[in-house]
């Protein structure tokens, strides 16, 4: 870019993608322009880079005029380095004729894939930003993504002409990033065991799938005392603006939201992602996930999973108005997220799999940590199967999922005695499996594809063309089987030092941290708390997490010393070196009876 050429770069979330377009911005002259798609993550990255020197600025609808003159003059002036502007703004007639004013280092288009009319995030403006190539065909254009297969790719090359550029994908791998999906049973109450069990008072991001869904698990968890709150497009402007500043500054908030929330949060430390509901793609649920650990310390994404999953998002993509092609490749999207919520194998290396990236058995999956048993469930498919089928022939129509599992239980409802269900061959021969296991079983047949869920006649069980290759015995199903693993214990530190070192921080030995490391982060993140109130900034724009405890740990006396931590540069260590140095000898001392030193 620094060059003078286009490109595309795919990273994962965390990954460094800005610093892609930040550092060839300032080196060439001119303002870089960064098309972003949401303004609190304008603003996160605008306060951030002040707080690093660079002069930096943000237009958007959320400015009053006299603000956005007031930058306009500024831009006209060469006094701004990076322009943060929103797409629908930069298409205004308006900010198309002041860029046209102003020598301009490179245009920068954050979250590309917004321009995928498949993809999960589709924002219409996007598409119409090939008009930056044909007004201003001499000035290099990076677009940038952490979620994009190779489809999407081709497109985002295409929609922004795109054509000549360099692409550059880095690996899709979060090292840091513990993945596992349990079996939904109750799913509010799994999710508070979860956050309990491994991340109390710390923040993380709930995503469920309708606002009713948000607003009631944002009131149960804080029922139970914890500091939740919710986050949909049913809520107030206002109302949104206000817990999303808070998630932003508070250590211990649990956000409940919708996928409404997601692409403006640049919060690193984010210890877990959870979701409630399936999501759509695996390109949703990568992008929602790699929300947590953008420090690069250890994070969680957590999910629960179960049948009425897959029969409500299959009934979204057949009820909807869209065109075949869009439900086709839909329906393409959504078994691929099936396929990794039901695999027994490394969920890495599935994720991985699907955006093009070989993999080994990462260790830090709950397939990993605790292998699911596998069992033969050729018999229990084959019992199930023709229950489906006889209920069907006795009775001239179809049955759903529940009345088909009482049957097979040898449950007399008075639905399976209204149709003589108890009368066929089939009541009674599944007593020896539980509830659960049997709705386990009809999920992971759905998924194969050996059953079907017709949503056209409310939600009936199906057979397939797989059906009779299993009813016949020419097909064997092996299933994983149902049950809640407990959680593993965090595996050795190897991926979570890559994944530092890969961040920049220099690993620390594998170890317990010692009492004085911990008394000195948690001053310095007290003394940081106090700052960003004073600053009216997010914490994390002073220092991460990551700096302040690699802070402690190296325990520097000097500013020469402070220099050597990552994520300290020159004017952080000239803003705040020397209150650093104090924190640290204060902590110290108190650590050690008042006698100072280490």
């Amino acid at each position: 870019m620094a060059g003078g050429g286009d490109a595309l770069v795919l990273m994962p979330t965390g990954g460094g993608k800005s610093l892609c377009y930040q550092i060839p911005a300032l080196m060439r002259a001119g303002v870089g322009v960064v098309v972003s798609p949401l303004i609190a993550l304008m603003y996160d990255q605008v306060a951030a880079l002040r707080e690093a020197g660079v002069r930096a600025a943000a237009l958007n609808s959320a400015l009053s005029w006299s603000e956005a003159q007031s930058i306009e003059r500024q831009l006209r002036a060469g006094q701004i380095d990076l322009l943060y502007v929103a797409p629908e703004r930069l298409l205004t007639e308006r900010c198309l004729a002041l860029l046209d004013a102003v020598p301009l280092a490179l245009f920068a288009i954050d979250e590309a894939h917004c321009v995928s009319q498949w993809g999960h995030d589709f924002r219409p403006d996007y598409i119409r930003l090939s008009v930056l190539a044909e007004r201003h065909g001499g000035v290099p254009r990076i677009a940038l993504t952490a979620t994009a297969d190779a489809t999407t790719r081709a497109e985002i090359l295409q929609r922004l002409s795109l054509s000549g550029a360099r692409l550059f994908v880095s690996s899709f791998d979060r090292p840091n990033i513990r993945y596992r999906i349990v079996d939904k049973r109750s799913p509010r109450r799994q999710l508070l065991d979860f956050i309990r069990a491994e991340h109390p008072a710390q923040s993380g991001i709930v995503y469920a799938l309708t606002r009713a869904g948000v607003d009631e698990t944002a009131r149960f968890l804080k029922a139970q005392g914890l500091n939740a709150l919710p986050y949909h497009a049913g809520l107030s402007a206002e109302t949104r603006e206000l817990h999303q500043q808070r998630f932003i500054r508070e250590d211990d908030l649990v956000m409940v939201a919708t996928i409404a929330f997601g692409m403006g949060i640049d919060k690193p430390d984010v210890r877990f992602v959870a979701h409630i509901d399936l999501p759509k793609s695996i390109e949703g649920y990568y992008q929602e996930t790699g929300r947590a650990g953008r420090d690069g310390l250890p994070a969680d994404a957590w999910m629960a999973y179960g049948l009425a999953d897959v029969v409500q998002q299959r009934s979204l993509i057949e009820r909807s108005d869209a065109q075949a092609d869009y439900k086709r490749i839909s329906g393409a999207k959504l078994d691929a997220m099936l396929g990794l919520s039901e695999t027994t194998l490394c969920r890495r290396v599935r994720l991985l799999d699907y955006f093009g990236e070989a993999a080994e058995p990462c260790g830090n999956c709950d397939n990993c940590l605790t292998p699911p048993e596998q069992w033969d469930g050729t018999e229990a498919a084959r019992k199930l199967l023709s229950c489906v089928h006889r209920c069907a022939r006795a009775s001239g129509f179809g049955f759903g999922a529940q009345h088909v599992i009482d049957v097979l239980r040898g449950k007399r409802t008075p639905k399976v005695e209204q149709y003589g269900h108890d009368r066929l061959s089939t009541f009674g021969i599944g007593a020896d499996l539980e509830v659960a296991q049997w709705r386990s079983l009809l999920r992971q047949l759905v998924m194969r594809r050996e059953l079907h869920v017709d949503h056209q006649r409310f939600n009936v069980l199906t057979l397939t063309d797989r059906s009779r290759e299993v009813l016949s015995g020419r097909m064997r199903v092996l299933l994983r089987r149902v049950g809640e693993r407990p959680a593993a214990a965090r595996p050795g530190r190897r991926r979570v030092e890559e994944a530092q070192v890969a961040a920049g921080s220099a690993a620390r030995p594998a170890g317990q941290v010692t009492p004085l490391e911990a008394e000195v982060f948690e001053a310095l993140r007290a003394w940081r708390a106090g700052v960003a109130r004073e600053r009216a900034v997010p914490a994390y724009t002073i220092f991460h997490d990551a700096t302040l405890r690699e802070t402690a740990r190296l325990m520097p006396h000097s500013l020469d010393q402070l220099r050597a931590v990552f994520g300290v540069g020159a004017a952080k260590l000239e803003r705040f070196g020397a209150a650093l140095l104090t924190v640290i000898a204060q902590a110290a001392g108190r650590s050690n009876g008042g006698g100072g030193g280490n």
